[in-house]
């Protein structure tokens, strides 16, 4: 029996992360011409439908203006409507009003219910339960829009009530119908004051309770992260209650702008106040008459001056909240100083205001004709490091709080708490399994080079008998100086040491890094891509190509790319004797301290595909010269490239490996360097100064390891990572490949790469139009942000990057708008 609800609990849980996750896919927007807010409440049955009409009265009987009323989900209807007693108990107060006061036009709407409600009607029915004017005095009037948007007979929670009376209501349809309401908010304010109009979301139940889907209703309404009142408990235990819904709330992200509860005679409101430090204001309502034969007319009428205060108080943010939102721009350009961003060319208007993030997406502001707040696919993954869905997004955030909570942070040299060793088995077991046994954590990607290349050359030098009396020697005079071989292209991080590992480019010019000199050999490697719907070799001048076959340097299929048999081809022993003849003929070629690449992908370098058969013919040249290997898996690492690691692409294993950036989900910095027990035990001594030297304060801190073990896990689990397969060593293929192929067939286009979460092209292009510093791209990139799509490029390369959890339905629509752009593109370039 246990076993059988535990699955009926798992599959219901997998069937609200699908419908949560394609709820975000939808081009979501919270239009700001007019103050929405939504109404929460601690519990069940604490008052939110009274703090609702009290808001409404306040707004319609202090001066004419128009008032929505939205209840996305009712059970226990149609005896129980909260629509409808809003309805009624307005206009009875209306008709109580004294002195001049405006006329009322109200309506009740019922726009979907389950088939038990409607009866023969069906799911789809739309019909109004009442329309009823209230006249006035001629001052003016008012509308009240009262809607129900989806009910239920029985009086449970709605995701009971849904499945007992086959009424589901995917995530998805709930928030579409709620922005359709919103669409309506904003044309009934055409030509008003932003004040004159106001629109209220009431919930079911508590803040965690469940929607007709299951998920809960906190994290069903997140994509549009409305402002909230909280209605808090002042019952015997409220304050527990009232505290730990607005930590649910805070916790994903909603701004709470006032908590409002009954008084009971218990005082909650201080110890509440207390614990919100002034941060937010706490309104305490008279007791409620428990007469039920009681209209509470006269409690509406004494909490008046209450609820204006309170009307105020939203007003007062929402007017606020859109101020922030024009100043920002202005305010940044005058202090910020961006990475990576000439401000001389960022015109004015150019400036993106981020409101948040849910899941995959940017929230936004926009300032056209109707202000609203949209959603923006982080389409770059904010520089690689993205990956985690909404879902996901909630469950780092309690992670990350939780370890916060529990550590703080905590020094780490010969200590160790429970995240760090956690995180380090799942590295040694993940992407460091079969050759891995130490994992280094530092603070990024960057400073996991700098000490990947300390271990390296340490290795070398035991290797080599270059150690003899370092211990005794404190001149810190070198006899020999150790270099590096790397690729042409490469890209390993803007520290100094990181910078010296790396060939000569946009980053390391003098005007970038004066001190550089570039102490290594890089080499030119050949390159893979899909031009014109075929998978081409590119071969660097000086290899000896002329007997080639067509064979060796076109594919059938990108998977023939990776196959392991290609290490018998021609061309692999064309890569050796070239790679041989280069280190020999290389002068300082005894002093190669360490070979440093990016498997298959160099990122910044232009996120060109590198021959993997290339790059194994260089690991095993390397090997046979004793030379330690680092993989610079940074950008690569945990299913950036569709596998786990990219060893598994590039069927070698090196000494030393980096991993950083997705290994959180990108929420927070955290680095590792991984190494084998070969490199260990080159630092091992009796003296303290044959140990690795090197530290930083945040290293293995506890919300960085929390979040990367709950992140590795999530993506590798077919659970909760519906793109996960072989055991999570896997994604399935998230670009479409028809569209793919169409796209390399482009004019426009130069040369496309598509691999696990990445898909990346090179617009044609010459002369001052191409290269890093090329602005080419850049009507292209502003018409896809338009198309709801954010990039940024490399010069002439721009690229997609989605997350391990991305559907393929959303990248396939990006790879649509991206096609149709191009068409634009190409013609206004002819």
């Amino acid at each position: 029996m246990f076993r059988f609800h535990s699955l009926l609990l798992f599959r219901r849980l997998r069937r609200h992360r699908r419908q949560f996750s394609s709820a975000t896919s939808h081009p979501l927007e919270l239009p700001l011409s007019h103050p929405i807010y939504i109404i929460w409440g601690s519990n069940t049955g604490i008052g939110k439908t009274l703090v609702s009409t009290g808001i409404a009265a306040s707004s319609l009987l202090s001066s004419p203006s128009y008032f929505h009323y939205l209840k996305p989900l009712q059970t226990g209807f149609p005896s129980d409507s909260d629509s409808r007693f809003l309805l009624t108990k307005l206009r009875h107060l209306f008709l109580r009003s004294t002195g001049p006061r405006p006329s009322l036009s109200a309506s009740h709407v019922l726009l979907n219910a389950s088939s038990a409600v409607t009866g023969n009607r069906g799911n789809d029915a739309r019909f109004p339960e009442e329309e009823n004017v209230v006249g006035g005095e001629g001052i003016g009037s008012s509308r009240l829009f009262c809607k129900t948007l989806y009910a239920w007979e029985e009086a449970v929670s709605p995701h009971l009530a849904a499945e007992r009376e086959s009424g589901a209501v995917e995530d998805s349809v709930v928030l579409e119908t709620l922005q359709r309401c919103f669409r309506e908010v904003v044309e009934s304010g055409v030509g008003k004051e932003k004040s004159e109009v106001m629109c209220v979301v009431e919930t079911a139940g508590g803040v965690a309770s469940p929607g007709a889907s299951g998920s809960l209703q906190c994290d069903l309404y997140r994509p549009f992260r409305i402002p909230a009142i909280l209605v808090g408990d002042g019952r015997l235990g409220g304050i527990s209650g009232t505290i730990s819904a607005y930590e649910s709330l805070t916790l994903r992200g909603y701004d709470v702008v006032a908590v409002v509860f009954e008084d009971h005679g218990l005082l909650n409101e201080g110890p509440i106040m207390s614990y919100m430090r002034n941060k937010l204001p706490v309104l305490v309502l008279p007791p409620v008459p428990k007469d039920p034969s009681n209209d509470l007319m006269e409690w509406f009428e004494g909490s008046h001056n209450l609820f204006s205060n309170l009307r105020e108080i939203m007003v007062s943010a929402y007017l606020e909240r859109v101020k922030k939102f024009h100043d920002m721009p202005r305010k940044a350009r005058d202090i910020i100083w961006w990475p990576f961003t000439q401000h001389k060319l960022v015109p004015e208007g150019a400036v993106t205001v981020i409101d948040s993030r849910c899941g995959e997406n940017f929230a936004v502001f926009k300032a056209q004709s109707t202000e609203v707040v949209a959603p923006l696919f982080d389409a770059c993954a904010s520089w690689w490091t993205q990956g985690p869905n909404a879902i996901l997004q909630a469950e780092l955030a309690r992670e990350m709080g939780y370890a916060a909570a529990r550590f703080g942070h905590v020094m780490f040299p010969e200590n160790v708490h429970e995240p760090a060793l956690n995180c380090a088995e799942l590295l040694l077991d993940g992407v460091g399994k079969g050759w891995a046994s130490r994992a280094y954590f530092s603070d990024n990607g960057s400073t996991a080079i700098e000490i990947a290349l300390k271990m390296a050359f340490r290795k070398f030098s035991v290797d080599h008998g270059l150690v003899r009396n370092c211990l005794e020697d404190t001149t810190n005079e070198r006899s020999t100086e150790l270099m590096v071989l790397a690729l042409q292209r490469s890209y390993h991080g803007d520290t100094l040491g990181a910078m010296e590992a790396q060939a000569p480019s946009s980053y390391t010019g003098f005007l970038q890094q004066p001190w550089y000199t570039g102490r290594g050999l890089f080499v030119d490697p050949p390159s893979v891509f899909m031009s014109n719907n075929t998978w081409s070799l590119s071969l660097p001048e000086g290899f000896q190509i002329e007997n080639l076959k067509l064979g060796n340097i076109t594919f059938a299929s990108r998977d023939e790319i990776f196959l392991k048999g290609r290490d018998t081809s021609e061309l692999a022993a064309v890569y050796s004797s070239y790679i041989s003849k280069l280190l020999s003929g290389y002068r300082g070629s005894n002093n190669i301290g360490a070979l440093i690449m990016e498997p298959v992908i160099q990122g910044a370098g232009g996120m060109h595909m590198v021959d993997p058969l290339f790059q194994r013919v260089l690991v095993n040249e390397c090997r046979s010269r004793n030379i330690p290997v680092i993989f610079d898996e940074i950008f690569t690492g945990f299913w950036r490239l569709g596998v786990e690691t990219a060893v598994d692409l590039i069927h070698c294993v090196p000494d030393i490996a980096c991993f950083g950036k997705l290994m959180t989900g990108g929420i927070i910095p955290l680095a590792a360097t991984l190494a084998t027990n070969a490199v260990f035990d080159s630092f091992i001594g009796e003296s303290k100064l044959k140990a690795l030297l090197h530290g930083h304060s945040y290293s293995a801190h506890a919300l960085g390891c929390m979040a990367a073990v709950k992140s590795i896990q999530w993506f590798k689990d077919p659970c909760s990572n519906p793109n996960a397969t072989s055991g999570g060593r896997l994604l399935k293929e998230l670009w479409d490949d028809k569209m793919v192929h169409k796209i390399s067939s482009h004019p426009a286009v130069e040369r496309v790469v598509a691999l696990g979460t990445l898909c990346a092209l090179e617009l044609k292009a010459e002369g001052r139009n191409a290269g890093y510093a090329s602005l080419y791209a850049r009507s292209l990139l502003q018409n896809l942000r338009e198309d709801g799509i954010y990039m940024r490029p490399l010069g002439n390369v721009i690229y997609l990057l989605c997350g391990p959890c991305t559907s393929t339905d959303i990248c396939n629509q990006i790879l649509v708008k991206l096609y149709k752009r191009l068409e634009e593109f190409s013609g206004s370039n002819n």
